[in-house]
């Protein structure tokens, strides 16, 4: 038997498969598909404090080996989700993590506030990769200054395990992780939506209602790879990797790579079995390889 049990600072996977905020809803939706029970967690839909509506239509878009989106963040806000959804999901035989979003450092603090007190919400993901009004829409998570004003202040707020997902958009995403390790983090993720756009060369008008847009799907794995390798060497905690998974060969690279842990994204809009095929994948690549504890596999690119 292959022991596929992760330990994040206080947070305990099954195995080491998670699924990203935004491609998986609540959960709710996929359990016709999958048996959360085979997960190591899934990560809820972006919260934030107050409702939001999201962006307006068209708000994706394909692209080659990949897709981009312009949501906005759209959800019912933190209340609802304690009253509504939480209740329905709490009991999944998994961990159940929120995807905290927020415009100002008020509102990430008074949304992780009120999910701490949630008993069955063992970690939050911070979404650092919103643009800070203050700052005139510059994302909190793209400047070291940044990123420790918000991580530093929900930390402040929030004592279960804190995940921060970082942004690709940066220069130097090692430093960024650094800054977020500094201010309290107890793991990072990355990567989020690499910006780009899409244009309409019949109408000569861009496609997405807000002219760029996140790009996701396989088409970002490699530059994931790299981000993940030179964060996992460049902090001490727990590194989660996401962008571009659609196998279980893909998860054993992000292993490799340094990650702990990775996330499934855009996959689950092609396959939405696709996490509990990788979770099986991982074990039988491990019996094959003759492996038998998935952490060796962390970090251990030969290189």
């Amino acid at each position: 038997m292959v022991n596929t049990v992760i330990k994040l600072k206080g947070l305990t996977l099954k195995n080491p498969v998670m699924t990203a905020s935004g491609t998986f809803g609540y959960g709710e939706e996929y359990t016709d598909f999958v048996d959360l029970s085979e997960l190591g967690g899934i990560v809820v839909k972006g919260t934030t404090l107050n409702s939001r509506e999201g962006n307006p239509y068209p708000r994706m878009a394909e692209t080659p080996k990949g897709m981009l989106n312009c949501v906005g963040l759209q959800n019912k806000g933190v209340d609802y989700f304690i009253e509504t959804i939480y209740p329905r999901i709490k009991d999944f035989d998994t961990n159940v993590i929120v995807n905290v979003s927020g415009s100002n450092i008020d509102d990430y603090v008074a949304a992780a506030a009120k999910i701490d007190a949630l008993e069955k919400i063992p970690a939050i993901e911070l979404n650092v990769s919103c643009p800070n009004v203050k700052q005139g829409g510059m994302a909190f998570g793209v400047t070291c200054s940044g990123i420790e004003q918000v991580v530093k202040a929900v930390r402040e707020a929030y004592h279960k395990h804190l995940i921060v997902k970082l942004s690709p958009n940066v220069t130097n995403i090692a430093e960024i992780a650094k800054a977020a390790e500094a201010a309290g983090a107890d793991s990072v993720s990355l990567i989020n939506t690499l910006l780009g756009m899409a244009i309409d060369a019949e109408t000569r008008k861009p496609v997405l209602s807000m002219v760029t847009g996140g790009l996701s799907g396989a088409c970002v794995k490699p530059v994931a790879l790299r981000m993940v390798w030179q964060v996992a060497k460049a902090v001490k905690i727990p590194v989660i990797g996401l962008g571009g998974i659609s196998s279980a060969t893909d998860a054993i690279e992000f292993l490799l790579a340094g990650a702990s842990a990775i996330e499934i994204g855009t996959a689950n809009f092609i396959d939405p079995a696709i996490s509990a095929k990788i979770a099986k994948g991982i074990v039988e690549y491990c019996e094959h390889h003759q492996v038998n504890d998935v952490n060796e596999l962390i970090g251990g690119l030969i290189a």
